[in-house]
């Protein structure tokens, strides 16, 4: 009886969260059951077909663009061994610290008709001051290609690993029946490695579909820009937030094949041996065309727009960095650790809970919690701000406009992180350990510290870098739901690129790229240490 009063106890708390993380999305989704106004009207007869044609055209272009650079690059260096591999392995992760609106904003800078690119060529072959040597990229083309060379990382990363995952054995019966090493790709470890690529895609089509800095800055009509222009130029929340709820359920389409995709993905890999693939050693030409191929992304994706913002804020005015953009520095990072800390202690004490008493309904409750991560920013900004205008109304209590709406927003929205962490650390941590706890006599709570704590160290720490690197780049739910006056620097990046002052941009922009930069290598670094062992 006493445990099923502490099962109460804790479960309470835990369905109440539940329901907080999920009233945003349902304030969304119940908008549609709202009378749709004239303004509804005007935009179906209007623009809404060019805002769903530049997204679908958007998706389709980037999925195409990320599977052929992640693909690719992630079969090189997983089979075969060439003149900088080594840094390719984890160079090619480095475009992840670049978000697409800050690359959007050097590369404008860099190809406009009297940016860096351009003046360069009028130098170098003497061309008069009105031609243009590079078309500009404020088009939808190009927004596809910022978006491909920012986002294949996570094509990358996925489809490496499940090439490594596959076994020797089915290579070398390939090779036997008289198969090319080509069609030996094509024919079997593309179809094997195809669960893991579709669940990589699908990552990418959320956060395409789920920016507004790129599109909006590339001026590129898509969902998003057109939920912002809705509420901010007709001055009509309903709509938006019905505009909201349709990208909403897009968005649930892909998490379903996402999931579908990684369960394919774990069936795969149980069903492969353990040996290993030996890389083939390329020579001279084939060399030469591995090592361009991983080159290009690397120098796309990362090194010109890095030495483009290095430029501007080196060559141009370092009295950019100054107070508000200390502020903006520190308003980043104690959002992010308070955001963070709440995450992490709450999935804790839920799957240690999960653990003991092996509850469905807790588990249930803790996949809810992590749905956040599938809502695009701008969705669970509009949900969050209806939530806490009620609050405000409701206990004469300010809540709209303050630190909490951004705590409470990012906690929704990142919970999964640190919750797929803990949870697949608790899941590393052998069950006997636990008997062995209960037979020398220890309470839960020395278990959780003495024994799990330790032992979940790599995941707390894997768990806050991949929580800080997306928190700092997040810019949606940051523009709508911060205080007055209070900047972050994805914010700050974002007002002075609206104002085409490229060059003030370049302080906050830069700031964000470092910033994540650590926490990328030290992810890396962990990773790589896994894999030796």
């Amino acid at each position: 009886m006493f445990n099923g009063i502490k099962s109460t106890i804790f479960l309470s708390p835990s369905i109440l969260l539940g329901i907080l993380f999920s009233i945003p999305a349902l304030i969304i989704i119940f908008s549609l059951f709202l009378p749709f106004s004239e303004n509804w009207i005007h935009l179906k007869d209007t623009v809404l077909n060019e805002y769903i044609s530049n997204s679908w055209k958007l998706l389709i272009g980037v999925s195409i663009g990320v599977f052929i650079i992640g693909v690719s690059t992630a079969w090189l260096t997983s089979t075969c061994n060439f003149f900088g591999k080594n840094f390719f392995v984890w160079g090619l992760v480095l475009p992840f610290a670049i978000p697409p609106y800050i690359m959007a904003y050097s590369f404008t800078g860099l190809f406009d008709s009297y940016g860096t690119a351009n003046e360069l060529m009028k130098l170098i072959f003497n061309l008069d001051s009105d031609e243009v040597f590079f078309p500009s990229v404020r088009n939808i083309s190009g927004a596809i290609l910022i978006f491909s060379f920012t986002l294949y990382p996570y094509v990358f990363l996925i489809s490496r690993t499940a090439f490594l995952n596959q076994s020797r054995d089915i290579f070398d019966i390939s090779r036997t029946l008289g198969l090319s090493k080509s069609k030996t790709f094509l024919k079997v470890a593309l179809p094997l490695a195809r669960p893991a690529i579709i669940a990589g895609i699908m990552l990418v089509a959320m956060e395409t579909l789920s920016d507004f800095g790129a599109v909006e800055h590339f001026a590129v009509p898509t969902f998003t820009s057109g939920i912002f222009r809705t509420w901010f130029g007709m001055n009509d929340i309903i709509t938006a937030k019905q505009l909201a709820a349709f990208l909403f359920f897009l968005f649930l389409i892909f998490i379903v094949i996402e999931k579908y995709s990684r369960r394919k993905l774990q069936y795969n890999n149980i069903s492969t041996s353990n040996r290993k693939l030996v890389p083939v050693q390329l020579y001279g030409i084939k060399q030469i065309g591995a090592f361009i191929t991983c080159f290009i992304p690397v120098l796309i994706g990362f090194f010109i727009p890095f030495i483009q913002l290095l430029y501007w804020a080196v060559a141009h005015k370092l009295s950019y960095f100054d107070s508000s953009f200390f502020i903006a520095a520190f308003n980043t990072i104690y959002l992010s650790i308070i955001a963070v800390l709440i995450c992490i202690i709450t999935s804790l004490v839920i799957n240690f809970f999960i653990r003991l008493n092996k509850n469905n309904f807790l588990t249930m409750i803790n996949k809810i919690i992590s749905s956040g991560y599938g809502i695009p920013g701008i969705v669970l900004a509009l949900g969050v701000l209806e939530f806490f205008s009620f609050l405000d109304d409701s206990f004469n209590v300010l809540f709209t406009g303050s630190i909490l709406g951004l705590v409470f927003a990012y906690s929704v929205k990142f919970y999964a992180l640190p919750n797929s962490n803990i949870q697949s650390g608790f899941n590393k941590i052998s069950s006997s350990l636990d008997d062995i706890s209960d037979t020398l006599g220890h309470t839960k709570f020395s278990l959780l510290t003495k024994i799990h704590l330790p032992l979940l160290r790599t995941s707390f720490l894997t768990a806050i870098l991949v929580f800080l690197i997306e928190v700092i780049k997040e810019l949606p739910a940051t523009l709508i739901l911060r205080p007055f006056n209070f900047d972050t620097l994805s914010v700050s990046a974002y007002l002075y690129a609206s104002d085409d002052r490229m060059v003030e941009a370049a302080a906050p922009s830069i700031a964000i790229v470092m910033v994540s930069l650590i926490p990328i290598i030290l992810l890396l670094k962990i990773i790589s240490r896994d894999n030796n062992e």
